[in-house]
This record gives C-alpha cells, sequence and structure tokens, in this order.
C-alpha cells in the first residue's frame, strides 16, 4: 500500500503550476505537465536532491520553514498550508497579524445582527470586544466603554455589581488571557493590557500569578442589568474560520424563562433610546 501522502501532495501542485504561474522562464521541450522538481526547489530555496526525496518519501519530516517555503513556491492556500503541515507531522505556527485579528468582516457583522433578540459579538484573544448586534450592545451598556471584557470586569465600576459571581467571572477571564499568551507571548496589546491591568488591580495580579489557564466554556453567566435586574445566560463561543483568534459569542436565555423576557424588554428599552426624537413643527 502506498502512504507517500506527503509526496503525493507535493507532485500535485507541482504538476498544478505552470512556469508563467510563478513568473519563471520556460525554456526548450518540456517532458512534464507542470513545473520540474529542480524548479519548485529554486522556488523554495532548498536542495533539489532534498525536494526530490520528499516527493519519493525517502524524506518525510521537513522543517516547519521548510513547510513554509514550499507553500509560498507552490502557491498554496490557507487550509492546503495547514493540510501540508499535517502531513508532515508538523504543527504551523501561525500567529495572525494585528489587522487580521481587529478586522471583522461584514459578512460576519450582517450574521450578527441576523440574531435580534440575542447578544452577540466577536472578540479577540485579549478579550477585545471588536463588534456587537444592539442586543449586546444593550448588554453591556453598563460599561463606558464597553471594550475590553478583562478591563471591564476589573477596572470598570460597573464590574463588581454587572457579574452577580464577580469571583468567578474573574477567575474565568485571567485564564482566558493566560491562554491568549500560548498562542502570542509577544502580542503588543496582550502585554499592554496585562501590565496596566496588575499595575491598577491588585486582584487581577493575584489571579494571573497564580497561572490558570482555560477556554471559553459554557457555564452559565448570572447577571445583573441595572435596566432589567437579574439575567442567567448561557452562551456558545465559535472560531472564526477565516480570522484566527477571532471567536464569535452568542449568549442564549431558556425560552420562555425570566431571563428570556427580561432580554427581550432589555432590547426594547435600549431601541426606544436609540431612536431619534420627532422633532417639532412650528
Amino acid at each position: 500500500m502506498d502512504d507517500n501522502h506527503l509526496g503525493d501532495f507535493l507532485r500535485a501542485h507541482r504538476d498544478d503550476l505552470r512556469p508563467e504561474d510563478v513568473g519563471m522562464a520556460s525554456h526548450g521541450p518540456r517532458r512534464v505537465a507542470g513545473l520540474r522538481r529542480e524548479e519548485v526547489a529554486v522556488l523554495a530555496g532548498v536542495n533539489a536532491d532534498y525536494y526530490t526525496r520528499l516527493e519519493q518519501g525517502r524524506e518525510r519530516n521537513p522543517s516547519p520553514q521548510v513547510i513554509d517555503a514550499l507553500s509560498r513556491a507552490l502557491h498554496l492556500d490557507t487550509d492546503a498550508r495547514a493540510h501540508l503541515y499535517r502531513l508532515a507531522g508538523a504543527t504551523p505556527n501561525d500567529r495572525p497579524s494585528a489587522q487580521a485579528t481587529e478586522r471583522v468582516s461584514p459578512a460576519l457583522r450582517q450574521l450578527m445582527d441576523g440574531y435580534p433578540n440575542t447578544p452577540a459579538f466577536v472578540m479577540n484573544r485579549t478579550l477585545d470586544l471588536l463588534a456587537a448586534n444592539a442586543q449586546a450592545d444593550a448588554l453591556y451598556a453598563p460599561f463606558d466603554p464597553a471594550d475590553n471584557l478583562a478591563r471591564m470586569t476589573f477596572l470598570d465600576p460597573a464590574g463588581r455589581n454587572f457579574y452577580m459571581d464577580w469571583d468567578r467571572a474573574a477567575q474565568a477571564t485571567v485564564a482566558n488571557l493566560r491562554e491568549a499568551t500560548g498562542f502570542d507571548p509577544d502580542n503588543p496589546r496582550l502585554r499592554e493590557l496585562v501590565r496596566t491591568l496588575t499595575k491598577d488591580n491588585a486582584d487581577f495580579d493575584r489571579l494571573w500569578n497564580a497561572h490558570t489557564v482555560r477556554g471559553k466554556t459554557r457555564d452559565a453567566k448570572h447577571l445583573l442589568h441595572p435596566d432589567v435586574g437579574p439575567l442567567t445566560l448561557t452562551y456558545q463561543a465559535f472560531d472564526v474560520r477565516d480570522a484566527p483568534g477571532q471567536q464569535l459569542v452568542i449568549y442564549h436565555a431558556e425560552p420562555g424563562s425570566p431571563s428570556a423576557q427580561s432580554l427581550n424588554l432589555l432590547g426594547s428599552i435600549h431601541a426606544t433610546r436609540r431612536r431619534p426624537a420627532p422633532q417639532s413643527h412650528r
């Protein structure tokens, strides 16, 4: 049984490219449909014999640097590059750019707006709120501004009242930030946020030094909103596939529950507040 999956993958993508696709001149008759092995090696900056061994299955564990070079040489998209890493038994070191983690696509914003009766928002790994629908704006109205869940929890005076079990919310928030350091420990935004919170809040400093790590869970949120009173909400968090580091979070109240009724009332209250006052006619 032939299990040279790595070599087969490289060969298929090499066959799919022409010299003009990669900016190379083509000289003389060609016996292959796509690029020659030597041409791929030149494009990737690797030894031609080494690349041949990769295709033939005599070498199966290229370094991440070689995988990235081959991905560029073969014009692989994000999914194909990730697949090449898996075939090589390696893990990609993906650190999205700041621009990629800050920008929320119009399609995702439209999707959030399609949930008119439940809060939905997008955040990044440093817990910055990047976009929110109207119901999420209403939910987080007690905070000024509603910009970052960690800052809101520890530094905004509204945090202690908003989170009915503040200690538990605080622990989860810090554990989420700790997880972010594993993805990008040198992220300047993360460093700045941790430095500010450590300096300005002793509780954060204590929890941060505990080194507890935890991603988003499905634990119920017990909130106290000044406009509608207590809310018990569950939530789901979804990774945004085309923006690594972003998560779409959707809160949910049990249908027919007091929290569901309060959530609907909250939306109505804030919709009324946003409605412009009628102009008087004289």
